[in-house]
């Protein structure tokens, strides 16, 4: 710190400075005593002075504490203001700060939407179903709209059966079979084809794959399936493919069972 200096125009009390910048003398004393910011010289009558140097890096400091940074990371983050290209940095990594907090908030506020969205949809209060909606959002998840659909039992199925990785694996395999189908239901292909009956497999495959094998979890699946197709999701774009594949496929699946000697819905 630079000492005996005269009070002048380059020069502020920490009174003045706090004034100038909407603080209180109180968060600069805080600063000083942490070392994140310290007056630059002292006054012959011994008063802690401040310059416009300081006003600018106390700006950058309250930038960086307004976007979540603790005053241990900015320290680290505060580089020297000598020269305009060491300024010109400083606004840069802001500018780069910001932006990554706009994408941040940008995402939670989707987040907060989208959940309210299936909120308002679900008929009663579900903290639980509220808690999986949240960590699909998070984990990026596009289908976390069906969750509401879904009963407990299926619910807790999926949170014992899947995680993130396998989860998403699942659901795309699904998927391509669901566009194998499309396909098939494009070009007029009966239900008796090879093609058609292999798919069918295919997909009773998935879905012993699915309820590992506890067939009382069919008619769950088909009051699931039920219940989206007449639902306000029933307009998206997933959900009319959907329906219009398990249209197709039902005479399939009615002939695979009694080939196969398969009674989906025995046991319950």
């Amino acid at each position: 710190m630079q000492k005996k200096r005269n009070i002048t125009d380059d020069y502020m009390t920490v009174g003045e400075l706090a004034k100038k910048m909407g603080t209180t003398v109180r968060t600069l004393q805080y600063y000083d005593k942490e070392g994140v910011l310290s007056p630059t010289a002292e006054s012959e009558g011994g008063r802690r002075l401040y310059t416009y140097k300081d006003m600018i890096k106390f700006h950058q400091i309250q930038s960086l504490k307004s976007l979540g940074f603790s005053l241990d990371d900015i320290k680290n983050k505060l580089i020297s203001l000598d020269t305009p290209a060491e300024v010109a940095n400083v606004l840069d990594q802001q500018a780069l700060y910001i932006q990554e907090k706009i994408q941040q908030l940008t995402s939670s506020l989707k987040a907060v939407e989208a959940l309210r969205t299936e909120v308002l949809q679900m008929q009663t209060v579900d903290f639980k179903k509220y808690a999986d909606i949240i960590v699909n959002l998070q984990m990026n998840n596009e289908y976390y709209w069906l969750i509401k659909h879904f009963d407990n039992d299926i619910l807790d199925h999926l949170r014992s059966r899947f995680d993130k990785e396998s989860g998403g694996v699942f659901m795309e395999r699904f998927n391509q079979l669901n566009n194998k189908a499309a396909d098939l239901q494009k070009n007029n292909i009966p239900p008796e084809d090879d093609k058609v009956q292999a798919l069918v497999k295919e997909f009773w495959d998935m879905v012993i794959e699915f309820t590992n094998g506890d067939m009382s979890m069919i008619s769950k699946l088909v009051e699931f399936k039920d219940d989206i197709s007449t639902s306000s999701d029933s307009n998206n774009e997933w959900t009319k493919k959907q329906v219009n594949v398990n249209e197709y496929l039902q005479p399939a699946f009615e002939l695979y069972f009694q080939k196969a000697g398969i009674n989906p819905f025995e046991g319950e």
